[in-house]
């Protein structure tokens, strides 16, 4: 198991390298695939914490993004259609990621998924982790893609003119 920079990241002087290395037929895997969320307004696109390539296991040096949204906020999830033709499920973590609240599966072959709200979880900062079912050529790892929210207090408005009206 290496670990490896996300894809799209700055590396410097060690790109030039390693595109020449592409060059020459010597290059790493295809960077993995990406998870987009739609949380309300915000799209976020998710890079993985791990992923199997090339027969291999990888972990990703990742920082998962955190959206701050309003009680009943919608949750729309979309996976690449390998993720989804091997299964995934949503599964819903604390806020400090280590203690599992419960999971969702997904139907095989579906690869958006839009039943979640961010008042569907009691705490109010947890996060989703999207999780590709596990098998194929690295056994037991699988690939996951987190995202955190942070439920906002309080009543949300839907205009100005609904706030000031009161």
């Amino acid at each position: 198991m290496d670990v490896r920079r996300p894809a799209g990241r700055t590396l410097g002087a060690g790109a030039a390298l390693l595109l020449a290395l592409a060059a020459a037929g010597c290059g790493k895997a295809d960077a993995p695939p990406q998870v987009t969320v739609h949380i309300g307004s915000d799209a976020l696109t998710l890079q993985p914490t791990q992923y199997c390539a090339d027969g291999s296991g990888h972990r990703y040096e990742v920082r998962p993004p955190i959206v701050q949204a309003a009680p009943h906020t919608q949750v729309v999830i979309t996976v690449p259609d390998a993720v989804a033709q091997r299964g995934w499920q949503v599964q819903v973590f604390d806020e400090t990621l280590k203690k599992r609240l419960g999971s969702v599966p997904v139907a095989q072959g579906k690869a958006v998924f839009s039943q979640i709200t961010t008042s569907d979880v009691v705490p109010p900062a947890f996060y989703l982790v999207v999780v590709e079912n596990k098998g194929g050529r690295c056994d037991n790892l699988s690939g996951a893609w987190p995202v955190g929210i942070i439920r906002a207090t309080g009543t949300p408005t839907t205009s100005s003119a609904a706030a000031s009206s009161g």
